[in-house]
C-alpha cells in the first residue's frame, strides 16, 4: 500500500479541503514519495503579461476535477505510486537572481532524496534554477521542451535572465545533454530572419508548429523518442504550445497552435520515456477567466504523474 495518495471524491467533495494537486496530503517530508508537486509562484522573468506567479494555485483549484484512474493510458497511478504536494518554493519577488538561488537551494533536498518533481510554474524563467538542482544529481539531461517560442535569447535589455532565455544559458551552464534535447512546436512572428536559427545554432533539434503538421503526431512522437534514446530526460511544457482558443490564460499567446486533445494525444506518446523531472509553465490565470488553461495544465499533470505509474509497474 503507498502511503501518499489523494482524497477519494466519491467520499469527500470536491469543493473541500485546502487546494493541493487532486487534493494530495501537503508534506514536507520525503520519506515514502514517489513524486511531489511543487509550485515555483514566480513571474519575475516575464517580458509582456505579468501574473503567472497566480498560475500554481490555479491549476491546484482546477486539479480538484482529476479521478483517480486514467482509462487512456490504463493506470491507476496510486496503485502504484506515493505523491505529494510539497507546497510552493521560496522566490523573490522583482529580484530573479535571487530567487533563482532559492529555488535552486529548496529544490535540492527534493532531488537528493530520489524523489521526482513535477514543478508548477510561474513563467519559463524558472526552469533554469530547476535545472541546476536536477543536473548536480543526474548530470547533463536531455530536454523535451514544448514550446512557440525557442527561450535562447541571449539577453533582453540588455540583461542575462529572462523567460526568453533559459535554455541559451542551461546551455551554457553544461546543464543539457543537448545533442539529446529537442525543441517542439515553434511558431509566429520572430525578431529577424535568423531568430529560428539560433537554437539550431546550440545543437537543439528544433520542430515548428507548421512541420508537425505536415509530418503527423505519430511522426513527431516517433522523433521526440529518437531524439532522446534512454537518456535521462526533464520535460517543459509552456502552455502556450497550445493555441490560445483552448489556453487563453498565458503570456505570450501565439495563434495557430494545437488543440487541447491534440496536445494530450502528442504526450500520452512519450509516456516511455526516462523521465526525472518535469515542469508545466506560463499559466495566467487573469486571462483565464473560465478556468480552461489551468484545467488543461492540471491533466497535463495528470499524465506525467500517470507515466511515472507505469515506469513503477514494469
Amino acid at each position: 500500500m503507498k502511503k501518499y495518495k489523494p482524497v477519494d471524491p466519491i467520499k469527500s467533495p470536491r469543493f473541500s479541503g485546502i487546494k493541493t494537486f487532486m487534493r494530495l496530503p501537503y508534506v514536507k517530508k520525503l520519506d515514502d514519495v514517489d513524486f511531489a508537486i511543487i509550485g515555483v509562484p514566480s513571474d519575475a522573468g516575464a517580458s509582456f503579461r505579468t501574473g503567472q506567479r497566480e498560475g500554481p494555485a490555479a491549476i491546484r483549484k482546477t486539479s480538484a476535477l482529476l479521478r483517480h484512474h486514467n482509462p487512456t493510458l490504463n493506470i491507476s497511478p496510486f496503485e502504484y505510486i506515493s505523491g505529494i504536494d510539497y507546497g510552493d518554493l521560496p522566490v523573490v519577488p522583482g529580484y530573479i537572481e535571487e530567487g533563482y538561488k532559492r529555488i535552486e537551494e529548496s529544490l535540492s533536498p527534493v532531488v537528493e532524496a530520489g524523489i521526482i518533481p513535477i514543478l508548477l510554474g510561474g513563467d519559463h524563467s524558472i526552469t533554469l534554477p530547476e535545472l541546476r538542482a536536477l543536473a548536480k544529481i543526474h548530470g547533463p539531461l536531455s530536454l523535451v521542451h514544448f514550446d512557440s517560442h525557442s527561450d535562447t535569447i541571449d539577453e533582453y535589455f540588455g540583461k542575462p535572465y529572462n523567460h526568453g532565455t533559459p535554455f541559451k544559458r542551461a546551455i551554457e551552464e553544461n546543464l543539457l545533454l543537448v545533442e539529446n534535447s529537442i525543441q517542439v512546436g515553434l511558431r509566429g512572428s520572430i525578431y529577424s530572419s535568423e531568430h529560428l536559427e539560433i537554437p539550431k545554432s546550440l545543437g537543439l533539434e528544433v520542430i515548428t508548429t507548421e512541420e508537425i503538421r505536415e509530418m503527423g503526431l505519430d511522426s513527431l512522437i516517433n522523433r521526440i523518442k529518437e531524439r532522446v534514446g534512454k537518456t535521462k530526460v526533464f520535460l517543459s511544457f509552456d502552455i502556450d504550445f497550445v493555441d490560445p482558443a483552448y489556453a487563453p490564460g498565458t503570456g505570450t499567446p501565439e495563434v495557430g497552435g494545437f488543440t487541447s486533445g491534440e496536445t494530450l494525444e502528442i504526450i500520452r506518446g512519450l509516456s516511455e520515456l526516462n523521465y526525472v523531472g518535469f515542469d508545466v509553465v506560463e499559466v495566467l490565470p487573469a486571462f483565464d477567466p473560465s478556468e480552461i488553461t489551468a484545467l488543461l495544465a492540471a491533466n497535463i499533470v495528470y499524465e506525467l504523474i500517470s507515466f511515472l505509474a507505469l515506469m513503477e509497474k514494469k
